[in-house]
């Protein structure tokens, strides 16, 4: 019996896409918008702490409403916090300091790769091709974002910042991956782990940034974006309120009416987002070949990111028939792998770890 799909699902999914671009747009925003605050005399980190603490106290009615999580989650709320959200953004902000926006984000788009080094040099378990395609895909990309061949055309501490930045996702990449199961089988929702994170976040940052340091008179002057001058209160609303709190919600949201795959895909555009308005706002412009192996980055991200372990071989095939076994293990590790790629789609965790980068 074939299933047709029911007229009500396209508004849901035509809603899901816009609040998916939404997301990316809001992402994407957060670096050209911290730049000139850094510039005008605030501390990359005294903004990390801005950004994360005032959408916490945004957020607490989130907190409150998800309490039980504390109890439930509390690896997941505390690998979330310290590493996808102070040790991402803290990194992030501290390499724009020193490399442009979007070199810096392309950078970060290395995570999943890193993800599936993890998973085939460390827990020694098999790759798909597809996986090492994407690998190879961002590697190469990343080359050309850098101009390797000139000597590494940045700050190598900018681009070290935001190797960081990628290393951390991956540690919460492979915390969530073997800390989400819980006594009574319940997926935490990602609107919880998100409140609680930036809670966690923003007390591991006030005790690292001490923001009673912090040069305070810059917020109640002006910085310079696209040879404007902007009230910086107004960069750190954006930041705050758009950047961050509607980028996560929408972000969230936007994942249950579409698939971790497709917003995934959209999530793309935040590199690109983020490098179009750092080129018009704050005049960093990129060569024709660091634009192409931005695109070769992003693609390879995409790949790597759909990618699933392919299924550990269970012994050696022996004896007569070994074609026909072949083929019948190779259907079975195709089974496995569209079984494992729902069980995403169906996991409240694995929507969350879509949303990439945390910057």
């Amino acid at each position: 019996m074939h299933a047709t799909t029911p007229s009500s699902a396209l508004p849901g999914r035509s809603a899901g896409l816009t609040l998916a671009l939404l997301s990316a747009l809001a992402f994407g925003g957060s670096g050209p918008a911290a730049k000139p605050l850094i510039n005008a005399g605030l501390d990359p980190l005294h903004v990390t702490w801005l950004r994360v603490a005032g959408a916490a106290v945004v957020l607490l009615p989130l907190a409150w409403r998800h309490r039980g999580l504390l109890l439930r989650r509390p690896a997941l709320l505390a690998g979330f916090g310290l590493l996808a959200v102070a040790g991402v953004q803290a990194c992030y902000f501290a390499a724009i300091s020193r490399i442009p926006v979007g070199v810096a984000l392309l950078v970060e788009y290395l995570a999943p790769a890193l993800v599936l080094g993890w998973v085939r040099f460390v827990q020694r378990r098999p790759v798909t091709r597809a996986a090492g395609v994407g690998v190879v895909l961002a590697v190469g990309g990343l080359a050309c974002v850098v101009e390797i061949w000139a000597g590494l055309g940045f700050d190598p501490i900018g681009l070290l910042l935001a190797l960081g930045a990628a290393c951390c996702q991956v540690g919460y990449f492979v915390l969530s991956d073997h800390g989400t199961a819980s006594s009574d089988g319940a997926a935490p929702d990602p609107l919880g782990v998100i409140a609680y994170g930036l809670l966690i976040g923003a007390l591991v940052l006030t005790a690292v940034a001490r923001p009673w340091e912090m040069t305070w008179s810059v917020l109640a002057g002006r910085a310079e974006v696209g040879g404007a001058q902007v009230p910086a209160i107004v960069l750190l609303a954006w930041i705050v309120l758009v950047a961050t709190v509607i980028a996560y919600l929408t972000g969230v949201i936007s994942v249950r009416r579409l698939s971790p795959q497709v917003a995934g895909v959209v999530a793309c555009l935040e590199a690109v987002v983020a490098t179009v308005l750092a080129w018009v706002l704050l005049g960093e412009r990129l060569s024709a070949v660091q634009v192409f192996g931005g695109a070769v980055v992003l693609a390879g991200a995409f790949i790597a990111q759909r990618a699933t372990p392919a299924a550990s071989p269970e012994g050696p095939v022996a004896g007569g028939g070994g074609a026909e076994r072949a083929e019948e293990k190779a259907d079975e590790d195709e089974k496995a792998d569209e079984k494992a790629r729902e069980k995403m789609e169906g996991d409240e965790g694995g929507r969350l770890s879509a949303q990439v980068p945390f910057s």
